[in-house]
């Protein structure tokens, strides 16, 4: 057995209606849509979700909540993960993207708290978290807001 010999099984390859070709083939003239009506005219039919009529469930439903276009979005990092930076390295964004800690910026970068460093940084970033401030500080580094 090779790939060439490959073939689907047998009923699972269906020929597909070749419609509009003239009276010999069986589906010529009105091409299976029969005559007259709303499905017979080139762009009829009901649109998804319609019920003939009836209010959708769609519109039926009670609307919750709403979402807030002015939400800003932040690449979130820990601060166990600035571990792998050497000692007294400036640690901005690009050199986040490029360890990999960050695949996109977003709107910012947070510094988050969880974790413990152990080797003083420069850290250049647009938020962080109270818990973040106070161990980098306490490690001997800073943060730079950007």
């Amino acid at each position: 057995m090779n790939l060439s010999s490959l073939k689907p099984c047998k009923g699972a390859v269906k020929k597909r209606k070749r419609v509009g070709r003239g009276p010999g083939s069986g589906h010529g003239k009105t091409s299976c849509r029969g005559h007259k009506g709303q499905n017979s005219r080139s762009g009829g039919g009901v649109p998804v979700g319609f019920e003939g009529g009836q209010m959708p469930l769609k519109r039926r439903l009670p609307k919750r909540g709403f979402r807030n276009i002015f939400k800003k979005r932040y690449a979130l990092i820990q601060i166990k993960d600035l571990c792998r930076f050497d000692k007294d390295t400036v640690v901005d964004p690009a050199a986040l993207i490029k360890s990999g800690l960050v695949k996109k910026i977003y709107d910012g970068i947070k510094v988050l708290g969880n974790g413990d460093i152990d080797r003083p940084i420069v850290l250049k970033v647009h938020k962080w978290s109270q818990t973040a401030q106070d161990k980098i500080v306490a490690a001997g580094g800073k943060i730079e807001e950007i």
